[in-house]
């Protein structure tokens, strides 16, 4: 059998425990064909198979990011980029500047705010109406979970006191019931964001292919989509029209808290559909909220009293709507970000019993669990879907981050225990949570390795002890990620059989430093055996 394509590299690491040390891999119909030397895939040379030769590169498995919201995220990464930036004065001038610019019927957007730029004062959306006058403003916070808005947009929406919601959603308001523009969890923030106007539809599948391609440029072959965001069919099917996705979109359609029977049936039916490179497969659900903007479920409330609530008001009722679909084989992930949500439901799973087996079942963040949790997750066999960037950007050692403030020292210290769940043989996928991080797997890796930003070669390590090995930081990225989704019989390890999903690094992951990890390039990335980048 002739192949369509064969590979060579100084080293591919299969990451199959059963394959032989390997150098070259022979690709046919999009699958993997065989691996092995040049000399033994010489059978598999014929007439019109390609020959492509990295020379020293490292050919590994196609990097899959596990989390990530690639369409509801352009709604959610419009505007101004604020990741990072500070003081408060800083950005108020760089949101000044983006009101002196808006025209007529224009608002003011940005995402990635910055939660500890008000630990001090607070969070209130007043203290940007010098900034944007009557220009409408809004400012999602780095957690995706909460937003600022200036009065002008609070006018634009109707928002002149509190409102209740279904879930555990939040407008904020002060003593005489006047909201200060503060907005928690996605019932409040929508009051706002459907009134702000929507970009054209062309616009956004741009947008979504530019940002395909540059995931695939820096080695993603495949992503977890977290949600099934309004329009995500329509746009994957116009880019499948006008050509290929340049990686692979699992999508994951989120169950909201109190959805109906009718809600879940939907959402059942969902399962399956797709195109060439993108299904709906699993569904996702939301127990709690971040500790950043006090909405996560924790045992014990925060040294503010709060993050002690579920964002369902009825969790019973996210039991009985999980199990409706661990019962049908559907895979289910779920947003737990406090001890006590990551505690219910791994509960919840175990209610189960022998139903959860027939598919895969994750937790997503996990970012504080004390040491009996660690052991439950490797009980059940649950997944933990977690992004170690997150603490290593949005906490500090010395514990003076928003983060660690509400948690006390206790808590702050089991945060993102990446290691002691690898160690407890715990499956551990890794990913960004774009658009709350960048993307860059790189930048992931170095950060899981080091537990600090790689960028940033002076900053502590947040909790070193937690620390990933090289090919652990890998793993979750390829065999880890596959597993967490219920996917290791088709990708993950470079095997015969298996999707021909490949990243072709310059340098060798599992050699160099995490700094030089950060900066090798990426040479190529193939899906389905062809190069998309």
């Amino acid at each position: 059998m002739a192949a369509d394509t064969i590979v060579l590299a100084r080293r591919i690491h299969t990451l199959d425990p059963n394959a032989p040390a390997a150098t070259a891999l022979a690709i046919k119909d999009g699958r993997i064909a065989a691996v092995g030397s040049f000399p033994d895939l010489e059978p598999y040379r014929g007439p019109n198979t390609t020959v492509l030769d990295y020379g020293d590169a490292t050919i590994v498995p196609g990097l899959n990011d596990s989390h990530t919201h690639v369409v509801f995220g352009l709604d959610l990464a419009r505007g101004v980029q604020l990741t990072d930036l500070g003081p408060l004065e800083e950005v108020q001038r760089i949101i000044a500047d983006a009101a002196a610019a808006a025209k007529q019927g224009e608002w003011v957007n940005g995402w990635g705010l910055d939660p500890n730029l008000f630990t001090d004062i607070g969070f209130n959306g007043r203290l940007f109406d010098d900034a944007t006058g009557p220009v409408p403003m809004f400012l999602r916070m780095r957690d995706g979970h909460s937003a600022i808005v200036n009065t002008a947009a609070l006018a634009a929406a109707g928002i002149t006191g509190p409102v209740d919601f279904p879930d555990e959603s939040l407008i904020d308001v002060d003593d005489d019931d006047s909201p200060t523009g503060y907005l928690v969890e996605f019932s409040a923030m929508e009051l706002v964001t459907r009134v702000i106007p929507q970009e054209a539809f062309e616009v956004r599948a741009e947008r979504l292919r530019t940002l395909l391609t540059g995931m695939a440029a820096v080695g993603i072959a495949s992503t977890h989509v977290m949600d099934f965001a309004e329009g995500s069919a329509e746009l994957a099917t116009h880019l499948e029209t006008h050509g290929e996705l340049p990686l692979r979109l699992r999508f994951s359609p989120m169950v909201n808290a109190g959805a109906s029977l009718h809600e879940l049936e939907e959402v059942a039916a969902m399962q399956g559909m797709g195109g060439r490179r993108w299904r709906v497969e699993g569904v996702k659900f939301f127990i709690d909220g971040t500790i950043d903007n006090g909405s996560a479920w924790l045992e014990q409330p925060d040294v503010y009293g709060e993050n002690h609530e579920s964002v369902w008001t009825d969790p019973e009722d996210f039991q009985k709507a999980l199990r409706f679909f661990v019962e049908r084989g559907i895979p289910t992930a779920t947003h737990a970000i406090g001890d006590q949500g990551v505690r219910y439901v791994l509960e919840a799973l175990e209610a189960s019993g022998d139903a959860r087996h027939f598919a895969a079942h994750r937790i997503e963040h996990i970012e504080t669990i004390p040491d009996d949790l660690v052991n439950r997750f490797a009980q059940l066999g649950v997944a933990a879907s977690m992004q170690p960037i997150h603490g290593t950007h949005h906490t500090r050692a010395d514990r003076s981050d928003n983060w660690s403030v509400r948690l006390g020292p206790e808590r702050a210290a089991r945060g993102w225990r990446c290691r002691d769940l690898r160690d407890a043989g715990v499956t551990v996928a890794l990913g960004s949570d774009w658009p709350i991080t960048p993307y860059d797997p790189r930048a992931m890796m170095a950060d899981s390795i080091l537990r600090r930003p790689v960028e940033t070669p002076g900053a502590a390590p947040v909790q070193p002890e937690q620390a990933l090995t090289a090919l652990m930081a890998l793993e979750g990225y390829t065999t880890h990620a596959a597993a967490a989704a219920g996917l290791g019989a088709t990708s993950g390890t470079i095997s015969v059989g298996k999707l021909a999903d490949l990243t072709v690094f310059e340098g060798d992951p599992l050699r160099i430093t995490p700094e030089e990890l950060a900066g090798t390039s990426v040479l190529t990335t193939f899906v389905d055996g062809v190069p998309t980048h």
